[in-house]
């Protein structure tokens, strides 16, 4: 039945990778089964057969999907199907669309659709690798217009330095970095990466060994072309004549370089606004309805200025050198409420960060296929409209703001503080007020500032930058800090983001078909200079250390640790226990399965009265201490006071102050929060307390200058509790 079934075999960091093609999904341009140990990921490549109408781009999607039934669970959302992809799915499908995008004809308008889905998980196999490298096959065999094939592989660093290609679930837990790299021919197509603060030259090293890795690989991948590859379908690219082309060059070159001169978006945009309504209307008889192939021509004309600028005369756009970051500007507590903030500015680019501080329960829980179940770091970005100057509503994060927001999250995690250091959960959302030009590493800086303001420990500032490139044949360049229209018309963008020690994460845009290793190097040598920069000269200056306390509006949170057979004690029969306290000392708790109980309240006294209470709920209380106790009953010669859930004890008449109480209600009520101190654990384990003696302790006085205590009548009896 499966006459065209194939099966293409090799060996990938020591395990079996298989590519079935010609049995599944046989309707598609292009498909395989790809299995890498036990993972299984179905890619498919279709293509419409006519271009989409109207557009000026090419329209390319790539869909990762996780399938629970991978791992064998079922899905935690109410309908238990699976709804929108999480986070990391959007983050791989955006990776392969990094990988394979480039090698597309830029002129082709036909829609393109990559699908990847998980169908099985071996967390020793990669499912992101499995499934680049999935459509990387399907791609190449199919009839689909592309220049690939493309290879990739995941680098670890191991603590002895030894690198890993697709470490394993136990290696990546001591992994000092992951970069994924993918190659086409002897280029390097994509490049992501995160790291805990590794050394260029190691991070340079870690590339090159994934480079060499793919080299391996591609010889599969063109022997499967070459076998059963079909031929690749002819399409029509819509655009403008070489001759209209070269009449809008010599009317409007001049207009166009004068437009573009100048270190201000908004005067370019409105002068390069009357060079499109004059050459519109100045070719409205030579070429009629035709304002689409004249946008174009204008296009063009705007990327060969700029380009031949920078290849012919070193100039940029805005007058800067090749290594000149646009002016900086940075400060702290803009916003006087929130926990944190931070403003960073880098020409016309401008983000607003925010932090926000919550107990660790907050922590985002993770639903999806990866071995971490929740998230106490997270990291937002949005990119409204108004920043870019246009008027469009918002409809929520798209997969760019979620891949800024993950890229910046990757940046800062090595810095920050472990849960035993800092027990906080912490939201940190970037708001991108301007963008000319690498807003995700204006919010990696922005972030920096708010982290420091909001008192998080952070190990050390991170800022990030980026690195442009323009190629032309053989002869390139790289300039540091692009603006947007040196992203829009040149050709890479490499984000590159760190402290002053190492690299803490890397992500590359690239519009041609590869990078070298030299460029890859001299990309790495000029963003480390620049980001060092930055935090010297900006954020250090803006603040040149956390803040050693918190804001006044952050909660207050404090931990402890339990033994583990006493958690059923702390909690209580159905949450009692932990109920009484927080509504008592107006805390929130969050108690963990190997002991550790964390406490957060907005007012310091309140979690430390909680804390009085675990500890007093385990150890049991100690005589000579002193607790805050509520006053639960009142009886002709005493009160009773409970110290814990559980642990009450009576104060004797004579014992309610320092001077001679007639009546019990003269001095406190039930409700009333009041000091005592364990004077005594009888022999049936029942406490004797004494407010007058935790007021000697605490306040200092000297019992011989006041009132010796009265004894009362029937002092000795001790009224049981009512049934």
């Amino acid at each position: 039945m499966f006459e065209n079934s194939r099966t293409y075999r090799t060996s990938l960091a020591g395990r079996e990778l298989q590519i079935e093609t010609g049995k599944l999904a046989q309707l598609a341009n292009g498909a395989c089964m790809v299995r890498y140990g036990e993972t299984a990921v179905l890619c498919t490549a279709t293509a419409s057969s006519q271009p989409r109408e109207g557009v000026d781009f090419f329209p390319l999607s790539v869909d990762y999907e996780e399938k629970m039934y991978a791992v064998g669970r079922i899905p935690g959302s109410f309908l238990r199907r699976e709804g929108k992809p999480p986070e990391e799915a959007v983050l791989a499908g955006r990776l392969i669309d990094r990988s394979i995008r480039p090698l597309f004809p830029k002129d082709m308008r036909n829609d393109v659709t990559v699908s990847c889905i998980v169908m099985s998980l071996d967390p020793d196999c990669s499912p992101v690798i499995a499934a680049l490298l999935g459509a990387s096959a399907a791609l190449s065999i199919s009839d689909i217009p592309w220049g690939g094939p493309v290879a990739a592989v995941c680098v670890g660093l191991a603590p002895d330095g030894t690198f890993l290609i697709n470490p394993t679930e136990e290696q990546r837990k001591d992994s000092r970095m992951a970069v994924t790299v993918a190659s086409a021919g002897e280029r390097m197509v994509m490049i992501e990466a995160g790291a805990k603060i590794v050394a260029d030259e190691e991070m340079y090293q870690g590339i090159l060994t994934g480079h060499r890795a793919n080299m391996e690989l591609l010889p599969l991948f063109r022997t499967m072309r070459e076998e059963i590859g079909k031929e690749k379908f002819t399409y029509t690219a819509e655009h403008a004549s070489d001759e209209m082309q070269d009449d809008v060059a010599v009317y409007a070159l001049d207009a166009v370089r004068a437009a573009m001169d100048t270190s201000d978006k908004m005067v370019r945009d409105t002068r390069l606004q009357k060079v499109y309504a004059d050459v519109f209307a100045h070719f409205a008889e030579q070429y009629p309805d035709s304002e689409k192939q004249l946008d174009e021509s204008l296009y063009k004309l705007q990327k060969y200025v700029v380009r031949r600028w920078l290849l012919d005369e070193k100039k940029r756009v805005d007058g800067r050198g090749m290594d000149e970051i646009r002016p900086l500007a940075a400060e702290v507590d803009l916003l006087p409420r929130v926990h944190g903030s931070g403003l960073f500015t880098r020409g016309q680019t401008q983000v607003l960060t925010t932090v926000t501080l919550g107990q660790v329960s907050d922590a985002q829980t993770l639903d999806d296929l990866g071995e971490t179940k929740e998230k106490r770091y997270m990291h937002q970005y949005n990119f409204p409209s108004y920043s870019v100057g246009e008027t469009k509503p918002g409809r929520g994060p798209n997969r760019r703001e979620i891949g800024h927001g993950a890229l910046a999250e990757r940046a800062l995690l090595p810095v920050i503080p472990s849960v035993d250091e800092f027990p906080y959960a912490m939201r940190v959302v970037s708001e991108v007020l301007s963008s000319n030009g690498s807003t995700s590493q204006a919010s990696i800086c922005g972030s920096t500032l708010a982290l420091m303001a909001a008192g998080v420990p952070i190990q050390a500032p991170v800022a990030g930058i980026s690195c442009g490139l323009v190629t032309e044949g053989e002869h390139w360049m790289t300039m540091v800090d692009i603006q947007g229209i040196e992203d829009f018309f040149g050709d890479m963008d490499f984000k590159v983001a760190g402290t002053k020690e190492g690299i803490t994460a890397i992500q590359m845009d690239l519009k041609i078909q590869g990078l070298t290793p030299a460029m890859v190097r001299e990309a790495l040598l000029k963003t480390h200079k620049a980001r060092n920069e930055i935090i010297d000269g900006v954020l250090l200056k803006a603040i040149p250390a956390p803040r050693g306390k918190l804001s006044k509006w952050a909660p207050k949170m404090e931990t402890v640790q339990i033994p583990v057979d006493k958690i059923r004690e702390v909690i209580g029969t159905g949450g009692k226990v932990i109920r009484q306290i927080c509504s008592e000392c107006n805390v929130q708790m969050d108690v963990k399965e190997d002991g550790h109980v964390y406490v957060s309240g907005q007012e310091e006294a309140g979690t430390q009265r909680a804390l009085d209470i675990i500890h007093t709920i385990v150890e049991g209380p100690k005589p000579g201490r002193i607790y805050c106790g509520k006053v639960t009953r009142l009886i002709d010669f005493g009160a009773f006071v409970e110290i814990a859930p559980g642990k009450e004890g009576l104060v004797h008449i004579s014992q309610l102050d320092i001077k001679p109480v007639n009546k019990v209600t003269d001095v406190v009520k039930v409700g009333d929060s009041v000091m005592v101190k364990v004077v005594e654990i009888d022999s049936r384990g029942r406490l004797n307390l004494s407010c007058r003696e935790a007021r000697i302790e605490l306040e200092g006085l000297n019992p011989a200058d006041l009132p010796a205590p009265q004894p009362r009548e029937n002092a000795h009896r001790r009224p049981t509790k009512p049934r």
